[in-house]
């Protein structure tokens, strides 16, 4: 080989060598596991309260009524708003709680709302429309088995009545097979346009599918809800507010909390 074939070589390794490292993906952390540094609560009071209590417990953010039991709740928003993006967010529910995770939020509470209805004829993993019309696209509804000592041991699931839109939705066995009771659960969510055409997964398998610019249900104006969240806004999570709809003393976690911005267009 040449002198200046190695000189050719050697100064692509060095280029390469010198380069900056490729980012290992273009997630962006949401919450340090430490502190609430980035977030907030509703700032004036909403239909569920001045704002619940929020804590950093184990690495985790947990929520529940202040004080426990009064029912008032509320919310925690990022400060930051976003627009077209993926979500990704480990949760534990107690089980009894009403709580909800929230994208294309505001400081009123108006949201596209992916539901953690975890109780008695709740649901989790579907839309709901928070201060925006109360629509949803729940097809099942969830229902806990309980021991001697009436703990929860297993959920079940089963159809409503309700006439939805046709899309797609996980069936009530899947989910029932899919979700760890007293165990942590990821959810993913991805939001695209305005309307948003929203898809939910929970541990990998696909929830439903919800789209803003088809769906039809009762309470939904497509205009409306448009006009009134925008096309971008925080992302939230809730503490139901109401003394029937959170147990004195039960939590909703949330860990791991990050966002991956999506491109207009893709």
């Amino acid at each position: 080989m040449r002198a200046s074939a190695y000189i050719a070589v050697a100064t692509a390794i060095v280029t390469i060598l010198a380069a900056p490292a490729a980012a290992a993906d273009d997630w962006i952390t949401l919450f340090d596991g430490k502190s609430l540094a980035g977030w907030h609560k509703n700032p004036d009071r909403i239909g569920h309260g001045t704002g619940g209590n929020w804590q950093v417990k184990d690495g985790a953010i947990t929520g529940e009524q202040d004080p426990p039991g009064s029912g008032n709740g509320g919310i925690l928003l990022t400060d930051r708003k976003f627009a077209d993006f993926e979500l990704l967010v480990d949760l534990k529910p107690d089980w009894g709680v009403d709580s909800g995770l929230f994208v294309r939020g505001n400081d009123r509470g108006q949201c596209f709302q992916v539901m953690v209805d975890y109780h008695e004829a709740g649901n989790v993993g579907h839309i709901y429309g928070e201060g925006t019309g109360g629509f949803n696209n729940r097809p099942f509804e969830i229902f806990g088995k309980y021991d001697g000592a009436k703990r929860l041991t297993e959920i079940v699931t089963r159809p409503n009545d309700a006439k939805l839109p046709k899309a797609y939705s996980i069936s009530g066995e899947a989910w029932a097979k899919t979700w760890k009771v007293g165990d942590w659960n990821t959810l993913k969510v991805r939001v695209v346009g305005n309307p948003p055409h929203i898809t939910t997964w929970i541990n990998g398998e696909k929830a439903t599918e919800f789209d803003g610019n088809t769906y039809d249900g009762p309470g939904y104006d497509k205009a409306a809800v448009a006009k009134t969240l925008g096309g971008e806004g925080s992302i939230a999570v809730q503490v139901h507010g109401g003394k029937g709809a959170w147990p004195e003393g039960a939590k909703c976690r949330w860990k791991n909390i990050k966002l991956r911005p999506i491109e207009p267009g893709k």
